[in-house]
């Protein structure tokens, strides 16, 4: 029989509901234990027992392709029997609340819901109702704290630490619950965090997070050693934000000149999905600095380690 990925000590949490709440240690053993599951992953024989016997739910009420499939092929590699819970043609959008559904998924005795949602604080109400594990795959303009421990671990792999990196975040600060989670994992952690954009995608207080503002790229971006690009979330905006696109590619839209103020070795990272010649250009985002596709592998190890963290706290976990 195939062991578990780990057999180390606890991850103190039974919930993931953000990067907020949780201390350098915490993300350093998910960020550890995902390193094995990197390793797992590149095996052809994936399969791991953890969560055997285990159902997990994806409840997704906003699309997103990319996240709700990493977390089912996380889940399945642990064993886990895995359910996508299709929100469109579910009985919310014929007018039952959250917390109907709530403790409907809840009379079905699931292990671990996996849950994305368009309102801030919409994943917490619902962990307050069910007796199983949560885990936030992005509320609103909250938090997305797997995508903050992915880009964390995409990170340490290539520059092999942390502590003391300067990290420019670009873009639409204000509407970016990734931008959010970042701020809070890899400042824990030890980096310089700056944030980039102008005064009208950034948040008022934004400074008070302990980051570094910049209204200009050409400053911003002065000796990063990381740059992560940020996606125009204009499904979000109600208003005029931007004069244009082609305006905003213009002066915050990352190219080769201005990736060149950065440092030579400076890595581009991006959430995704992208807006190619919105805030990066093809040639960038494709280019030898870009580390874009690995993030999306690290963000299946990721997955495994928070699915794997989680079940220790599973009845007879």
């Amino acid at each position: 029989m195939l062991e578990p990925l780990s057999q180390k000590p606890t991850f103190p949490h039974r919930h993931l509901l953000g990067i907020a709440g949780l201390s350098a240690q915490d993300l350093t053993f998910l960020l550890d234990l995902a390193e094995e599951a990197v390793g797992v992953s590149r095996q052809i024989e994936k399969k791991r027992t953890s969560l055997r016997g285990r159902t997990l739910i994806n409840l997704f009420f906003e699309a997103s392709t990319r996240t709700q499939s990493s977390f089912e092929l996380a889940g399945k590699r642990l064993g886990a029997d895995v359910m996508n819970m299709s929100v469109a043609t579910s009985s919310v959008k014929k007018g039952e609340t959250l917390l109907d559904t709530a403790m409907t998924l809840n009379a079905m005795r699931p292990d671990i819901i996996v849950v994305r949602h368009a309102k801030a604080g919409a994943v917490h109400l619902l962990a307050n109702e069910v007796d199983c594990s949560v885990v936030n795959a992005g509320d609103g303009a909250h938090e997305h704290p797997t995508q903050a421990l992915l880009d964390a671990l995409t990170i340490r792999r290539n520059k092999g630490r942390i502590e003391g990196l300067v990290v420019a975040i670009c873009g639409d600060i204000l509407h970016s619950r990734v931008a959010r989670s970042n701020i809070l994992s890899l400042s824990a952690l030890g980096a310089r965090v700056r944030v980039i954009g102008p005064s009208t995608l950034l948040p008022a207080g934004i400074e008070n997070m302990g980051v570094e503002v910049f209204r200009r790229m050409e400053e911003g971006l002065a000796g990063a050693d990381i740059v992560m690009m940020l996606r125009l979330q204009r499904e979000r905006m109600d208003g005029g934000f931007i004069p244009s696109l082609k305006e905003y590619f213009r002066f915050y839209g990352l190219d080769e000149e201005k990736l060149a103020l950065a440092k030579p070795d400076a890595l581009v990272m991006h959430p995704g999905p992208m807006n190619r010649g919105v805030e990066i250009a093809s040639r960038v985002a494709d280019g030898p600095q870009s580390r874009i596709r690995e993030q999306v592998e690290m963000g299946v190890a990721v997955r495994m380690a928070v699915l794997e963290a989680l079940s220790q706290h599973l009845p007879n976990g």
